[in-house]
């Protein structure tokens, strides 16, 4: 009996720690705003200290600007930081909760970026290698702050840049024209103000795309474009096709319980690579 009870103690207390695992280690407020206040989830590295500079990824959930939860990108962030790599998952306004539109939430992102450069030192981070992240309209919000100029948060210090290092794009909503998706949300008279085909040149930093070439959501066309502006820019961008998968196919199984990871490590697996080629990380 007292073995039957210590065999469920004990495996009670491993199903727990593994639910744990995917938990943020600590949260911080980066905004405050009329609707509400927004945080940052945040993921730590082992024996990670405030001295350390080590490269940070900033992720940004989809949901179509309207919905979603920073819980979709939990296990991307456990991924990166048991690798070394400090990670969060930021919040920002959403419609359904706050009626806010897609330009609030690019403002928002850009906020985190510029929060997480400017509060290098108490995080632990090298301000240098910040990472911008996420899928579908989150993806569009990572794309936005190193793609779209101007949209920042009146009041903040602009001094400080909102623009990442590098940027790691989960089938992005990358045009919200009529080619594209979104163009409802953002209107007919300000359909490219927030389109990052819309706004390639050179000097945009260095982008990794993952797209599924079935995806009725975002256009695959949308990022292939994309691709061939950044490169005809004389920037730096690479697309990794899934043949065959659609919309949100980069899903691991704590945000989607269906997933077999095995897309979901694949990413994960192209993305350090991606960040050893740049020298974020060491080879």
């Amino acid at each position: 009996m007292k073995l039957v009870s210590f065999l469920f103690l004990f495996c009670c207390g491993f199903m727990a720690k593994g639910q744990i695992s995917y938990e943020p280690d600590e949260t911080l407020v980066y905004k405050t705003t009329p609707q509400t206040s927004l945080k940052l989830h945040v993921f730590k590295p082992e024996n990670h200290k405030k001295k350390d500079k080590r490269p940070v990824v900033v992720f940004f959930f989809g949901g179509g600007w309207s919905g979603g939860s920073p819980k979709q990108f939990y296990q991307q962030a456990r991924y990166f930081s048991e690798r070394g790599i400090l990670a969060i998952s930021a919040e920002y306004r959403i419609f359904s909760k706050h009626k806010t539109t897609p330009f609030d939430c690019v403002r928002d992102a850009k906020s985190a970026i510029r929060w997480v450069r400017g509060h290098a030192c108490e995080l632990g981070i090298d301000p240098d290698r910040v990472i911008a992240s996420g899928g579908s309209a989150g993806g569009h919000l990572a794309a936005s702050t190193g793609v779209i100029e101007g949209n920042e948060e009146v009041g903040e210090k602009l001094k400080i840049s909102s623009v990442p290092n590098a940027m790691l794009l989960f089938n992005p909503v990358i045009d919200t024209t009529e080619k594209g998706y979104g163009l409802k949300k953002v209107g007919e008279a300000r359909k490219t103000e927030i389109s990052p085909t819309s706004h390639v040149r050179k000097g945009i930093v260095p982008t990794l795309i993952f797209h599924g070439t079935a995806d009725k959501t975002v256009p695959f066309e949308n990022v292939q474009r994309f691709t061939k502006l950044m490169k005809e820019a004389g920037n730096s961008c690479d697309l990794v096709a899934f043949e065959g998968e659609g919309h949100g196919f980069f899903n691991g199984s704590f945000f989607r319980k269906k997933s077999t990871d095995v897309i979901f490590n694949a990413t994960m697996e192209k993305s350090m690579e991606f960040l050893k080629e740049l020298q974020f990380i060491a080879k």
